[in-house]
This record gives C-alpha cells, structure tokens and sequence, in this order.
C-alpha cells in the first residue's frame, strides 16, 4: 500500500505528526493542557475506470510478478464479483464515496452494447455508484443518447431500439463533464460535486471534479457531438479549485479521463515505475491543492506518489486498470481544524472471479489471492441480459484457418494480424464501390486482441463482437497518393500516441520513427508498385476514422465519399464465410525500419 502524509510546508521531510502536543508545552501556566493527538476525519474512496460495459468475466487477467522473474495470471472480472469487492473495500469507511474516472460504457461486452448500455447503467446503479466523470468513450452514440444515459427514457437516437428487454429509467448516480462544454459555453453536465461528512466541528467536506481528456474530439464520430466541444483539463481544473476551496472544501478529488503507462520491473498493479502518458504534463501544471487524481483511459493500472516524479506536485495518482478486474481502495484523512488533508493511501484490490479456458490450457484461480463470490442480485440482473443476447452471442459466424492477433493489446502501436484480416473485410465489403485500399485504425480493436477459432475452425458473432464492438458503418473516398501518404503521417507525429495504421491486402508502406516528423513514411506500395503521389485511389475507412477519429484528421477530407449498407463487424462477418476457412493474412503490410 502506497502512504504519502502531508505535514505542514515548513517542514521538509517526513516526521511525526506531534504539533499540537508540542504547542500545548510551550503554552501559558494555567492553561488546559491537552496531550491528545489531534482527531480526523477518514474518507474511503472506492475508484474504478473504463468498465466498458463489462458485465461478464471478460476472460483476461491481471498479471501481477511472482517475484522470481516470472507472471501469475489472476482471472478477473465481472460486475457481480466487482460489486462484492466494491461492497467489500466500502465496509471498511463509515464515510465513503464510490467513483468513476470514465469510460464506463462503449467499446461493450454484447450483452451490454446489444441494448445501448442500459444494463451497465444499471449494474451501477445496483453497485451505488456516486460520480462518474464522463470518458470519450460515454459520446460513442452520440451527445443526445449520452444525455438519456444519465436522464432515463426510451427516445430513440440511434438505428438500436432503447428499452427493449424493461423501461430505462437512467443514472442514479451524478455525472461530472467540467471541460464539456456546448455551444453556449455551460457544460454538458454539472463541473463538480461536493460531499460533506461528520458533524460538528468534525464535519469535512470532499470535493469533486470531473474531466475527459481534450481530445475526446479527435476520438469520437464528431457528428454526434452536437456541438460540444472540450476545454483544456488544467485549465479547467484550475480555475475550479478556487471555487471549491472557497465552498469549503477540506479535500480535492479529481476523476480525469486521461492516465499513463508504467514499465521496468516486473508487473505490478500497484507500482509506478517510470511513469510516461498524457497524463503527466496535466498534473504538472495541475493546482497542488488537487489531494488525489483517479485516473483512466490507458487501461493500465498504477498507484503512484506523483511527488516522486515532481515534489511541487504531492498527488496520490490511481488508476484501476480496465473491465473492472480491479478496485482502488483509497483512504484519506482529513484534519477537520487545518481543512487539510493529512494522509492518504491506495492500493489495488484484484477483483478475482472465476477460471477460464485458453489455447494453451485452463487459467485458474490463485489461492494467494482473494477469492470472491458474485452478489446474488447483480448475478441475476446480468443473467437476464446474457440470456437474451445469447443466441446472437453463439451464432456461429464463420470460419478461421487459424488464431489472429493484435501483440502487445492496448499497449501495441501496431495492428498485427488481427488488423489485416479486418482491413480486408473491409476493402471485401467494398469492392463495389471501388475501393483498392482498405485501413484499420489498431486502437479500434478492442479486448481480447484476438479472434481463436474452435478446432473445426467455427468463429461465434460474440467473438467477433468483441473485437469489433462500434457497429461502425464503412466509408470509402478518394485520396491522392499524397493524401495517403499525408494520413499515415499522422500516425507518427508528435500528436501521441503513436499509430501504425492496418492496410488490406495488396498495400504495404514502410516507417522509420528516427526521420523528421512529416517524413517519416519512407516507401508505400499497392500490388507491387509504387503509390503514385499525383494518382487517385479509392480507399476504405470505418466512419470513426473517416470524420478524422484517432487524430488521423487527412480522413476527413470526405471526397466522392460512398457509405456502405453494412457495419465494421457484419463485413467482418461475411468475409469470414465461405465453403472454407479463411486463410490467416500472415505477411507484414507496415513494417517499421529500425537501425
């Protein structure tokens, strides 16, 4: 467990915390001498991010080190086991708040998303949610949909029906949107919350903020925004500090929908080692009275001392990893005679559930960790959805020669062969209109990286799903071979991260990341020749990255643009059909020049 405790600036280390007792020894004769130590308040907070919808076990594990240089696989997941440890971790406070750094729908599981993520709205709601700060992922569907998530209803804003299986009746808990902001300037849902806890002169208040990430813009079908745009995070977080402080705030807690990554050493989901991402420019220009930072997006887990990597800047940083294989147990005290926050801790909480099957053998539960069993109501609710979507989930949707990966997962720039075989359903899908080139954006492929095949070679529509979850339809365009060229450079320019787009069959480009910016692309070919710079081509997106998703804004130029009648995961389907198995697309189509 990380513990920072914050003394008073005048000292500059770490000691006891014995002031009052020494004011009360330099104090006048007469007067009441008091050797208690001063009494705080203690504030438990139970964090989590990037849920996703998932409300099965997502068969996917934490790997934590086993000390000996090697990994232990611990099978995480699920909202029923995620709701015991939240209940769990919550015990433990008298006061306390449950949390949410953002992306708690979208990119679903499809017992969730087959229903626009109303039954993860209400596994939340069932757990006792209290604020979610709203991620990239919450505009998937759209801002008018976004806002029903929270309000209830069953008016329709996409081709889904709502409220299919029961009446929707909304969030119960409070959405937080500081840096959201429509056309009028106000935010798209209240900045802040504040909390008090205690009575009387051991009353404390918490406050909260909620933010995504700027480029939530660059990573969302822009025209389902509705206009909403995103403001600068320490910008916004700065200027509401004050405002909280001045409503009486003892402590300052911000959900934020931007993270980081860690390496060196071996895994740990309580370490911090050299700490990289977004994340870190925000906190350093971040107000220090910020006390604790509940972060998301990266899907990677960490607790951090943030002092370690800037003292001006003492935050207690968490991130709980993804799909809700883990929680943060984050406990503070607060002073209720200075308002400040006087100590605060984390740790990770692995949200052990049940074993799963694999290639390469069964992956069971780890006694050295705790075992927890699913609450019974949760259980039950996320079996009526399961139930319901599980014809479509075991459909049998064609065949595979063999297994397709994307290496690495969310950590992996690259698309591996898991991005070619969907770069070539894509471009299969629209030959009609016709497209020559078909692109993949890696980040669009979501977990479990992977599609394996049964032994006949037979692939389910769920897992299918999985990796193609957006239901985005297909644009095909024109581009010059200078547009092409324009476009894949922007997956290697200093706008983070880097992105090596999936080609279809037939196009291969190489890179050299030690090259200028702007030149990095060193050689692109179709069919054996050269791309023409001054030549038209027709090419292949999903819709997300043709209205200049992921930052690949060169998508956008829209020109002689045809949309097909057909989703990202239906291509993907039928391409996957046929009298045989589908061969696996085993050559390398980007291939990265080292020296």
């Amino acid at each position: 467990m990380l513990e920072i405790r914050i003394l008073r600036r005048t000292f500059t280390r770490l000691i006891p915390v014995v002031l009052l007792p020494l004011v009360a020894a330099c104090a006048p004769a007469g007067a009441i001498k008091s050797t208690a130590p001063p009494q705080t308040v203690t504030v438990g907070i139970v964090a989590i991010n990037d849920f996703h919808g998932a409300l099965t076990p997502p068969k996917t594990s934490v790997i934590v080190g086993d000390g000996k240089g090697g990994v232990v696989q611990v099978p995480a997941g699920g909202a029923a086991w995620l709701a015991s440890v939240v209940d769990s971790v919550r015990g433990q406070y008298p006061n306390h708040l449950t949390l949410s750094a953002g992306d708690m729908i979208g990119g679903s599981q499809l017992a969730s998303s087959m229903f626009l993520d109303e039954p993860a709205i209400e596994v939340m709601n069932r757990i006792g949610l209290d604020y979610n700060a709203v991620g990239n992922h919450e505009f998937d569907r759209g801002r008018d949909e976004l806002k029903r998530k929270a309000t209830g209803g069953c008016q329709q804003f996409t081709s889904v029906k709502p409220c299919r299986l029961e009446p929707f009746k909304g969030a119960k808990f409070g959405y937080l949107a500081a840096n959201s902001l429509e056309e009028d300037g106000s935010t798209l849902f209240p900045a802040t919350a504040l909390r008090s806890f205690g009575k009387g002169r051991n009353k404390v208040k918490v406050g909260i903020i909620g933010i995504t990430l700027e480029a939530t813009s660059d990573l969302v079908s822009r025209d389902g925004l509705g206009g909403v745009h995103f403001a600068n995070e320490a910008d916004t977080v700065n200027a509401l500090v004050p405002q909280l402080k001045a409503q009486g705030a003892d402590a300052i807690v911000l959900l934020i929908h931007q993270g980081g990554y860690t390496s060196g050493g071996e895994p740990d989901p309580n370490g911090c080692g050299q700490l990289t991402g977004g994340i870190r420019p925000i906190l350093d220009r971040l107000d220090s009275r910020v006390d604790v930072v509940i972060s998301g997006h990266t899907h990677w887990s960490y607790v951090c001392n943030y002092a370690d990597y800037n003292p001006a800047k003492p935050f207690l940083l968490t991130s709980a990893g993804v799909f809700g294989q883990l929680v943060t147990d984050i406990r503070i005290e607060i002073d209720p005679r200075s308002k400040k926050v006087v100590a605060k801790s984390a740790h990770n909480v692995i949200v052990q559930s049940e074993g799963y099957p694999t290639r390469n053998g069964q992956i069971d539960t780890k006694p050295g960790f705790p075992l927890f069993q699913p609450r019974a109501d949760i259980n039950a609710y996320v079996a009526k959805y399961t139930a319901a979507s599980a014809t479509e989930i075991e459909r049998p949707a064609g065949r595979l020669a063999g297994e397709v990966t994307r290496p690495g997962g969310d950590s992996s720039r690259t698309g591996g062969t898991l991005g070619n075989l969907i770069a070539d359903a894509q471009l299969a899908a629209t030959r009609a209109a016709g497209a020559q080139i078909a692109f993949m954006n890696p980040f669009g492929i979501r977990a479990p990286h992977r599609l394996t095949p049964a032994g006949d070679g037979t692939l389910t529509f769920g897992a299918l799903y999985a990796v193609q979850p957006f239901n985005n339809t297909l644009v095909t365009q024109s581009m010059t071979g200078a547009d092409i060229k324009a476009v894949l450079e922007q997956g290697f320019d200093d706008n983070q991260p880097i992105q090596a787009l999936s080609p279809s069959a037939g196009f291969t480009y190489t890179y050299d990341l030690s090259r200028p910016v702007g030149d990095r692309v060193t050689s692109m070919m179709l069919d054996g020749k050269p791309i023409d710079p001054a030549a038209t081509y027709r090419v292949t997106t999903n819709n997300f990255l043709a209205s200049g998703g992921d930052s690949f804004a060169g998508f956008a130029l829209q020109r002689d643009a045809a949309i097909a009648q057909l989703s990202d995961v239906e291509a993907l389907e039928a391409w996957l059909k046929g009298d045989q198995p589908r061969a696996v697309p085993t050559e390398k189509r980007a291939v990265e020049v080292k020296h």
